[in-house]
């Protein structure tokens, strides 16, 4: 596959200019509509767009005021309004936004001028509209349809997404180029939502946030507990083939460690504030103040795995495992299900190499990631190369300052992509404060795109640790590390699993893989026999031996999406046999205990999945 080195969306193309022009109609219906509501940001997006809008006080739209909105911009596109854009000296933009009564885009005009460098601010004008932007739009109203968009949805949204700023109201559309593909979208839509982890979550059992625990920290129920379970056992098989050892970290450490990684105050804002503690030691006057935080990530921790022992490159590469839990402080307003959430249980792994290994390993990773998604069946995902940004006046504050560190660790990873073949975009100004990165984004069926694994390239860190190994000519060297998580952390992991499958888990990941249905009060005796033998290979069994009809019982265990049910009753038990009927199966099947005993062991093996893949 070849290279895009470009952002995933073309702002030339037919569909950006389209749903960017919509998001300025939709800003001109509601200034229309409702005379003095100030604007935010309005951009296309992947299905339609969006425009922020900070109404007058006392004022609230809802859902039902969205057949206004709509109608409005359908009367507005049958006019004569052609796109005109214009460029304005900074000084003449700030003095027309001012006149417009725009503090929002006043104060981000004021940061293009002054962070980025912008001389001078484009504008576009359409009718009587008039918005601070780049571009590009369709040459007229005229030129959009009616019928190509649909008004769905109204949301709260921070300007520029800060829980300190004011809030805004966020109203969404989606877009597309003829009426049939907006009617086919609002279906699969509708369809997805269906599927969305949040409310499968709470039919299926599988977690639970309770506000006394605390926002954005999920409590596993047993469910949800087999699933991770199963993917712990998953990422043990898999690592251990590809020579990874398994370590255990704290999930609290002394502030200095992060001082030394550089995370703190770098940080400081996305972890839990610190915890004090007074410890008394002989021979102080006063009790010393430890200052200790939980982790928001374990790579300080495995860096520490690494010191433990002196190394020599004979040991190198050395690959160190760990589902470990971390804390970070997301803001309330972000949190989303398990998709985002204050703590959450990571994949995490530190490969520590020579430069002579760093492409290699990096490779390895990736063809991990390729292994895992094969064995999922995963396809609606992209990879994004994050890289800094040399151009950015600020990248003092965001990156390490080696130029020459930089140049070197994209290169090799741009190699490594490229000797795959695998396609990706490159977004500059994202990557992490040590290295550039590569996320795997998955969309949501709200359409909202996440980071859910990633492989990370470190040239920073293990230097400021004081990591070292003794090379072939008896130097001492600085290790690459390479920072990776392939499985992410199971709260979103799971997340996206659950809304990939529908909650309809495949046997050997399903929380519970068999119900046994006995037809009558008399058949339960059997039935407690069957589980007994499927419980002993350690196949999550249970029995249904509720007064409930046998038809009612059958319908329970299809709600629950339980892979298998097996039904006995007179004829199974003199014979030995199960009657099983899968799960959206209509056929069943009636087969020998031993037969199907057998057949389920082959199903649920994790080495037959591993070994698959």
């Amino acid at each position: 596959m070849p290279v895009i080195e470009k952002n995933r969306v073309d702002k030339q193309s037919t569909i950006y200019k389209l749903r960017h022009s919509l998001a300025h109609v939709m800003a001109q219906a509601v200034q229309n509509l409702h005379p003095g509501v100030k604007l935010g940001f309005g951009p296309p997006i992947a299905d339609g767009f969006y425009y922020d809008f900070l109404f007058p006080d006392g004022m609230t739209i809802t859902d039902d005021d969205l057949k206004a909105i709509q109608k409005e911009m359908q009367k507005i596109v049958k006019q004569d309004q052609p796109f005109v854009q214009e460029e304005l000296p900074f000084d003449a933009a700030i003095a027309r936004l001012t006149e417009m009564g725009e503090p929002h885009k006043v104060e981000y005009c004021k940061e293009l001028h002054e962070k980025k460098g912008f001389d001078t601010i484009g504008f576009y004008t359409n009718g009587p509209f008039v918005d601070m932007c780049e571009g590009p739009h369709v040459e007229n109203v005229r030129n959009l349809k009616p019928d190509q968009f649909k008004l769905h949805s109204i949301a709260g949204a921070y300007w520029r997404g800060d829980e300190r700023n004011v809030q805004l109201t966020r109203i969404y559309g989606y877009a597309f180029e003829s009426k049939p593909e907006v009617k086919a979208h609002i279906q699969a839509v509708e369809q997805a939502r269906k599927n969305d982890h949040r409310i499968l979550g709470q039919k299926l059992s599988i977690y639970s946030i309770a506000d006394e625990v605390g926002k954005g920290l999920p409590l596993w129920l047993p469910n949800g507990a087999a699933i991770r379970h199963e993917l712990e056992k998953l990422a043990y098989e898999m690592e251990f083939a590809a020579g990874y050892v398994q370590v255990s970290t704290p999930h609290i450490t002394r502030e200095n460690l992060y001082h030394t990684s550089g995370h703190l105050p770098l940080y400081a804002k996305s972890m839990y504030p610190p915890m004090e503690l007074h410890e008394e030691a002989e021979g102080d006057l006063e009790p010393r103040i430890e200052r200790y935080y939980l982790k928001p990530m374990n790579c300080p921790h495995h860096h520490m795995i690494y010191k433990a022992e002196k190394r020599s490159y004979r040991d190198l590469p050395f690959r160190i495992s760990e589902y470990g839990h971390c804390y970070r402080f997301e803001r309330a307003g972000t949190l989303q299900g398990l998709t985002r959430v204050r703590g959450m249980c990571m994949n995490d792994a530190h490969i520590y190499v020579t430069p002579e290994q760093l492409k290699d390993e990096f490779k390895g990773v990736m063809d991990l990631h390729k292994k895992y998604y094969d064995i999922f069946d995963f396809s609606d995902y992209y990879l994004r190369l994050s890289k800094w940004d040399p151009d950015d006046p600020t990248k003092g504050d965001k990156y390490v300052d080696d130029p020459a560190g930089w140049d070197y660790t994209e290169r090799v990873v741009q190699e490594a992509l490229e000797e795959m073949g695998l396609d990706y975009t490159v977004e500059p100004g994202e990557a992490a404060f040590y290295g550039p990165k590569v996320d795997y984004e998955f969309r949501t069926v709200t359409g909202r795109e996440f980071s859910a694994t990633t492989n990370q390239l470190d040239f920073c860190v293990p230097g400021r640790f004081g990591l070292t190994y003794t090379d072939t000519d008896g130097e001492q060297k600085t290790p690459y590390c390479i920072h990776r998580a392939p499985l992410g952390t199971h709260e979103r992991f799971i997340a996206i699993l659950i809304e990939h499958y529908g909650g309809a888990f495949p046997t050997w990941l399903a929380p519970i893989q068999v119900c046994i249905v006995p037809v009558s009060e008399k058949h339960v005796a059997y039935a407690k026999k069957v589980e007994a033998l499927l419980r002993g290979d350690l196949v999550r069994t249970e029995v249904d031996d509720s007064n409930n009809t046998m038809g009612k019982k059958i319908r329970n265990g299809t709600t629950r999406k339980i892979p298998m049910l097996l039904i006995v009753g007179d004829q199974e038990e003199v014979d030995s046999t199960v009657t099983v009927r899968r799960y959206g199966i209509e056929q069943q099947d009636t087969m020998s205990l031993d037969t199907y005993h057998a057949m389920l062991r082959e199903e649920i093996s994790l080495r037959k999945h591993v070994k698959g893949s």
